[in-house]
């Protein structure tokens, strides 16, 4: 047998081809992406923390106040879906001041605001160019990130997606200590206009934009599908905890659902011509859907679990806010700080070696939540917020990757817009999910005759352990994830 005929399993033949490089331009463009993405998720959820205090300021109800956070999610779920659109019709650079620039007047109004109203709407306005950063992240490092180094950048994504949630509660806690509420955006503002002036100089047009039919009706239809079931299941807990929802969420979630349909039908057929607003025929992908079945399981356990577990931490344990955000700090940093090599790992092994026992390790730590009592030590809390974290960054980077890396380039951005969506959604679902089981099992605990701390326990224990059984239908779908067969070829940058 000559050389030539040799079988392809030899080393010879099977050496891994050298990495290739990432263009200058191209790392400009994601570093500056990257430090506005990490401002903008910050800004994100400072909120939550400050909401006891806007009350007092503003003398409004838990309700209305809530308005702050609401409004902020359904302003994501009306822009995000336009996003894969978007993307194609304007250059990076359109999309990327259009972003920032947006996200810097609402910092800017939210700081200076006299009246609540006008903070709301300096939140909306926020929202919107927050709703543009992260698909037009995704889509740019799909684009023109080289196959062979997708995992490790999209690591890097990890880092933003995890250290700023982290680091918010810790942020508004200690700014709310010291400051009064308006200096949250007084602090970020600087930083928002230098992500600005770094933009306008350093992003060039990476493409060309090209024409692509906008149609209003599919606009309107997502608005109200998206909006709609984010509203209602952001609803429920409110509901459940005996707040009265101007909407009822029941309705709002039947509105939504109707639309949704409605929605897809429209887009199956305007999809034919290459006009869709949001592009379905990412889901003739195996991987992708898979893989966005596994994401959607795990943000519904991670946002469900963010927001029980401050709760437990200060209505059981009866820890300040400060203490709240500094307990649940170490969780995000270590799910920050292993993005980069969970990353590197996927480049080299692919999806299913680190997506199976992250699964499995997302299930654990959920498992280890469901002990929470009374009696608990923080160390154990924050052992088992790590783990779980831990579990979360080996799932997220692989899955991300995975997933938009089966899809044609075409795709890309469709691809991104509905993982955003569909992470919104889940969210709120988790969140939903969560609140009524633990509101549920803290009202019969009260029947039962216990006190309201040790309902309120009982309560949480029941969230867990339901989504402990979330987390099982991720490991059981982890077995299903593989890598993309055929890595998409790289787009060059316009110059």
């Amino acid at each position: 047998m000559t050389v030539d005929q040799r079988p392809a399993d030899t080393p010879e033949v099977a050496a891994e081809p050298p990495e290739t490089g990432i263009p200058r331009q191209i790392k400009l463009v994601l570093g500056v992406l990257l430090v506005a993405a990490f401002v903008m998720i910050l800004n994100e959820t400072v909120m939550g923390v400050a909401l006891p205090r806007l009350m007092d300021e503003f003398g409004l109800s838990a309700a209305t106040v809530q308005w702050l956070t609401t409004g902020f999610m359904l302003t994501m779920a009306v822009v995000i879906p336009m996003t894969g659109l978007i993307l194609q019709r304007f250059t990076t650079r359109a999309v990327f001041i259009a972003s920032i620039g947006l996200f810097t007047a609402g910092t800017l109004l939210a700081a200076a605001a006299p009246v609540f109203a006008v903070l709301v709407i300096a939140r909306v306005v926020q929202a919107s160019g927050t709703a543009l950063m992260i698909p037009l992240l995704m889509t740019t490092v799909m684009t023109y990130v080289p196959a062979d180094r997708r995992g490790r950048t999209i690591g890097l994504i990890t880092i933003v997606m995890a250290v700023a949630p982290a680091i918010g509660p810790t942020f508004s806690g200690f700014i709310l200590a010291h400051f009064e509420w308006r200096f949250m955006f007084i602090a970020v503002l600087p930083i928002a206009v230098l992500g600005l002036i770094l933009g306008a100089l350093l992003i060039k047009n990476l493409a060309e934009p090209r024409a692509v039919k906008f149609d209003p009706l599919s606009a309107l239809l997502s608005a109200v599908a998206f909006g709609g079931l984010i509203y209602g299941l952001s609803s429920i807990g409110e509901s459940a905890g005996g707040g009265h929802p101007p909407v009822p969420p029941y309705a709002a979630i039947a509105a939504g659902v109707v639309a949704l349909g409605l929605f897809v039908l429209r887009q199956l057929r305007l999809q034919r011509t290459d006009s869709a607003l949001m592009d379905l025929r990412a889901f003739q992908s195996r991987s992708f859907t898979v893989g966005i079945i596994m994401l959607l399981v795990s943000m519904a356990s991670l946002f469900g679990s963010l927001i029980i577990l401050p709760m437990y931490l200060q209505g059981v344990l009866h820890l300040t806010t400060l203490e709240t955000g500094l307990i649940v700090l170490p969780g995000g940093l270590a799910m920050g700080l292993t993005g980069p090599i969970v990353g590197r790992l996927y480049d080299r092994f692919g999806p299913r070696p680190l997506v199976i026992p992250g699964a499995i390790g997302l299930a654990g730590a959920l498992g280890l939540l469901t002990l929470l009592d009374q009696s608990s030590e923080i160390w154990f809390v924050v052992v088992a917020h790590v783990l779980l974290s831990l579990g979360l960054s080996t799932l997220m980077t692989p899955l991300m990757t995975s997933s938009l890396g089966a899809l044609r380039p075409e795709l890309y951005s469709h691809g991104s817009a509905i993982l955003s969506t569909l992470q919104q959604v889940a969210g709120a679902a988790g969140t939903a999910v969560f609140i009524t089981l633990m509101t549920t099992g803290q009202a019969a605990a009260i029947a039962d005759g216990a006190t309201e701390t040790a309902a309120q326990a009982q309560g949480i224990h029941e969230a867990f352990i339901w989504g402990t059984g979330m987390a099982l239908v991720a490991v059981a779908a982890s077995f299903l994830v593989k890598k993309p067969d055929d890595a998409a070829p790289v787009v060059a940058a316009a110059h």
